[in-house]
């Protein structure tokens, strides 16, 4: 017997931080069951589940995946054999790692500068010369630098330092000494001071903003001890919008599809201008809890999905 034309696996993991729950995956299922889909969570790393059951998989809260990415990996491989995922495997592959961000430069799309590391040495010098331009940049004292893995979700392994201090360069030591690259970006004041804006787009359209305020601490660690976001909706100007339809548009010309989901992570800044940090297409919280207007273009878009 044939499966059900709207059978949906909303895929999920099995355990979340009571910090960082899943607000969404409710939200999603009961809205999707209302409009008469048959929808459920899915395990990604349940090895039980028939994923070819489901004539379409929405990656949503795999939050695991940094920990466990070869078997991610394999996982979006299957997946995409079995059934129709989204956002779609291949620009999930290209997103996971943080290199995409030159090539939405290359696009023309303003991106916070970024230096990548693959040795110390190479660490060391992207760490002096984000840290130098800064001061250049900012006329003012020794310069702060961001480190962190170019995969990785939820600031893990994620640092703000002074250039100086030793611990900038530890991080980057135990990024590269397991195989991986380090990133270098210099700090951003308005992003300190808690000035980023989330703009969320929806088959490429914009439905949300969010704040959620700072959350790294000088000196490597997370304010307040964990990683704990505070989301609240607020507006986007008219340049915010436009410059969220230039950045999905760079990722259409990279990855060949516009994502059916899409935070983009913003800051407009003194010393870059209106920049991108980040561009989640993997599986970004949508904040539907705080945001319940976005719901019905987000189950809308599943439906034609």
């Amino acid at each position: 017997m044939p499966v059900s034309p709207r059978r949906i696996g909303i895929v999920v993991t099995d355990a979340y931080a009571d910090e960082d729950p899943d607000y969404d995956t409710p939200v999603i299922l009961d809205a999707l069951r209302a409009r008469g889909a048959e929808a459920e969570r899915v395990v990604w790393h349940d090895a039980a589940i028939d994923l070819g059951g489901f004539d379409l998989l929405v990656l949503r809260s795999p939050w695991d995946y940094p920990d466990r990415l070869p078997e991610f990996l394999a996982w979006l491989d299957r997946a995409e054999r079995a059934s129709r995922v989204v956002n779609a495997p291949a620009t999930v592959r290209w997103n996971l790692d943080k290199h995409y961000l030159a090539d939405l430069e290359h696009a023309g799309v303003r991106v916070v500068p970024t230096r990548y590391a693959t040795t110390m040495d190479a660490a060391t010098a992207a760490i002096a010369e984000v840290a130098g331009a800064e001061v250049r940049a900012e006329s003012r004292g020794d310069g702060r630098v961001v480190v962190k893995p170019v995969v990785s979700a939820g600031a893990r392994d994620t640092g703000l330092f002074e250039a100086s201090d030793p611990r900038a360069r530890d991080l980057a030591a135990r990024i590269v000494e397991r195989g991986g690259v380090a990133m270098v970006q210099p700090e951003v004041a308005e992003l300190s001071a808690g000035h980023e804006k989330a703009l969320y787009a929806i088959d490429g359209i914009f439905t949300h903003a969010i704040a959620k305020g700072a959350l790294l601490e000088t000196g490597g660690g997370l304010r307040g001890g964990v990683y704990q976001e505070n989301p609240e909706p607020v507006p986007a100007t008219d340049a915010e919008r436009a410059f969220a339809g230039e950045v999905l548009a760079a990722v259409a010309s990279v990855t060949g599809e516009v994502p059916l989901y899409a935070r983009i992570d913003t800051v407009d800044s003194a010393a870059h201008g209106l920049c991108v940090l980040e561009v989640e297409l993997v599986e970004p919280a949508l904040n539907l809890h705080v945001a319940p207007e976005a719901t019905a273009a987000v189950v809308d878009a599943i439906l034609r999905a």
